[in-house]
């Protein structure tokens, strides 16, 4: 009963104050269009404890959240929004799922993704989604490759956005200076971020960081910087803040720029805005590439393939740019793709929501290869949990480095945290063998070998070397590839292998059987076909299907042959009785050259008899035990060249 008078409450309250909660909506919504996501919340908030329900507010306030990277709190309001039962746009179950990851309720997390995938048609999300559901597990299996803990110089407000810089650690930060003052921003009721920086060793412990530079701090947001081997230049993100003046674009708001700067007198100094910049869009968090002649950085210009994509730059010699080019749907979707970072091993890492995750932003690697990349892979827990994770950054020389989370048990909204790499996450297998010949086993030089994915696209070609011998480097593990070798004079043969689950070596010998065979008198044409028994049903000597096809291959090398003479020789084991034996394997001997003569061999040019057991080829005579293996030596049939 107590909850019938507070819903009827409510409903009452809600219906004489309807005007106060249109107003404050009104407000709301003005907050939330303008990117004061703080405000539009509490407003929101305060509405909905209310009582009142609404499809539009259940979306505001969980996109509030969900923009502001807090999804655990999103997770609430959108799970209110699709009690609901109504009809809403796919986005918002791909962003329900995602939250749903963040409080680890994944089960329903991949519910949402698969309305998501039946609803959104094209979204490459959903494809990769589909392609990828057993994505926890392989996630899994990159996991506790990390060894992780706060790096240490964490405040109570925002800190991310490392860079190495010589010694030192350089950051973004929004903490507050005791006695100094800084301006709020609305969107997340913060200070703007400044670059500061701490002292590192090699192991990445940290000193007590400073500012970085007062020439280079504005009034609005300087954040992700990048270095130049040197130390004489200096990438970096600024709000759209130049000459002291604040610009904005045609919907009135401050977007992100990319700006160089270069070290004079021991400061940096001469701020430029990069050319490629405009105000209808942002740029920001540059990566250099190893060779330093590509910037590559995240936007949303026109273009981009999500909410933001990962874009490279060329850097001319003379201080120029290029145009900026999309890395296309490997790296991108319609989801946000942000921090790229690039390691000294042309290793790309970035982090993004819009491929299989954790929750949040997660961060992804892709080796760098052929001017491409290559397959996309979730560097595992614990760099990688529920909320955002991104800015990755490692020193591939102490495998120390560096990312930011606004994980649960940190000490500010985002917080830095330290990491020792333990292993690589590429698992690397060397595929390797020799090429011979199948019938004499001689080593065969200069067969063409080709590797194919499973796709049975190319992916390298080589000759097999004096030795015969054959290698593949830097093949994935557990994957599948079909390999073909040909020779001159030989068959082509093509056969599949599954690479080993650990970084090594697999092995697959080739072997090739000629397509022209050299045969004398004396010579078994069975050996020559691989023909080891010519099957017949038990106690029986008509010929089966599958015997009559290798007969065939006989018959048509005496037809090929004319002047050829065969003798048939059927032979068996040493069960049953000597009489038994000798009598099945003549009436098998005469049933096959009867078949043969049938299909056109002149009857003069076939000889043969059955041998019984009389020709064992090994120990297994009555009274001596032997395995089915051993017993089936002795069941042969031969095909003996008696003349040319």
């Amino acid at each position: 009963m107590k909850l019938n008078y507070l819903y009827t409450a409510i409903f009452i309250i809600a219906s004489i104050n309807a005007g106060a909660q249109n107003a404050k909506l009104k407000k709301a919504d003005r907050d939330y269009e303008n990117y004061a996501y703080i405000d539009a919340i509490k407003t929101y908030e305060r509405v909905a404890e209310k009582g009142y329900k609404d499809v539009g507010m259940f979306k505001k306030l969980g996109n509030a959240y969900y923009f502001n990277a807090e999804l655990n709190k999103a997770e609430k309001w959108y799970r209110e929004l699709f009690a609901m039962k109504q009809e809403v746009e796919p986005e918002y179950y791909y962003r329900y799922a995602q939250s749903l990851k963040s409080v680890s309720k994944y089960e329903e997390a991949n519910k949402m993704l698969d309305l998501f995938n039946s609803k959104s048609g094209n979204d490459s999300r959903a494809a990769l989604y589909e392609r990828n559901k057993n994505y926890l597990e392989v996630i899994e299996e990159n996991s506790g490759r990390f060894a992780t803990e706060n790096a240490g110089i964490n405040s109570k407000e925002s800190d991310y956005g490392t860079s190495f810089y010589g010694n030192q650690l350089v950051f973004a930060s929004s903490r507050v200076v005791k006695g100094t003052g800084r301006r709020i921003q609305k969107w997340n009721n913060q200070a703007f971020t400044s670059l500061y920086a701490a002292a590192v060793d090699g192991d990445g412990n940290l000193q007590e960081p400073e500012k970085f530079s007062s020439d280079i701090d504005s009034r609005f947001n300087e954040s992700t910087p990048v270095f130049t081997n040197d130390g004489n230049t200096m990438y970096f993100t600024r709000n759209n803040y130049n000459d002291g003046r604040k610009q904005k674009d045609s919907k009135r708001s401050t977007l992100l720029k990319l700006y160089r700067a270069t070290l004079k007198d021991g400061a940096f100094g001469n701020v430029v805005e990069l050319p490629f910049n405009s105000n209808e869009y942002s740029n920001a968090h540059p990566a250099l590439s190893v060779d330093e002649k590509t910037l590559y950085f995240a936007s949303d210009r026109p273009g981009t393939l999500g909410q933001s994509d990962i874009y490279k730059v060329a850097i001319n010699a003379d201080g120029t740019f290029g145009e900026p080019v999309n890395l296309g749907n490997a790296i991108n979707t319609e989801g946000k793709e942000t921090f790229p970072f690039i390691s000294n091993d042309n290793e790309l890492y970035f982090s993004s929501d819009g491929h299989p995750g954790l929750g949040g932003l997660d961060v992804f690697v892709s080796k760098m290869e052929d001017g491409g990349f290559g397959r996309v892979m979730n560097v595992g827990k614990p760099i990688n949990g529920p909320m955002d994770d991104f800015g990755f950054l490692i020193d591939t020389k102490t495998q120390v480095g560096f990312f930011s989370s606004n994980r649960e048990g940190g000490l500010g909204y985002d917080d830095i945290y330290k990491f020792r790499e333990l292993r690589k996450i590429t698992c690397e297998q060397l595929l390797e063998g020799v090429v011979t010949d199948a019938g004499t086993g001689m080593i065969l030089a200069d067969a063409r070998v080709t590797l194919f994915d499973d796709k049975m696209e190319m992916v390298a070609q080589t000759y097999s070397g004096p030795k015969g011998e054959y290698a593949f480097n830097q093949l994935d593990c557990k994957k599948v590839y079909y390999v073909r070798a040909e020779k001159i004079e030989y068959n082509t043969t093509e056969e599949m292998v599954v690479m080993g689950k650990e970084s090594g070596k697999t092995v697959l010998q080739i072997e090739l059987e000629r397509s022209v065979t050299p045969v004398k008198v004396g010579d078994d044409l069975a050996e020559v076909f691989k023909i080891k028994i010519i099957y017949f049903d038990l106690d029986k000597w008509n010929i089966r299907p599958d015997a009559a096809f290798d007969l065939a291959k006989i018959v048509e090398v005496m037809k090929e042959n004319p002047m050829m003479k065969v003798d048939v020789r059927s032979h068996t084991d040493s069960r049953q009785t000597h009489r038994y034996n000798e009598t099945l394997s003549d009436r098998r001997a005469k049933s096959t050259i009867a078949w043969m003569i049938g299909q056109g061999i002149q009857a003069e040019r076939l000889s043969g008899k059955g041998y019984g057991e009389t020709q064992l080829i090994n120990k297994c005579k009555d009274g001596v035990e032997c395995t089915e293996e051993e017993h089936q030596l002795n069941r042969r049939s031969e095909f003996i060249i008696l003349s040319l």
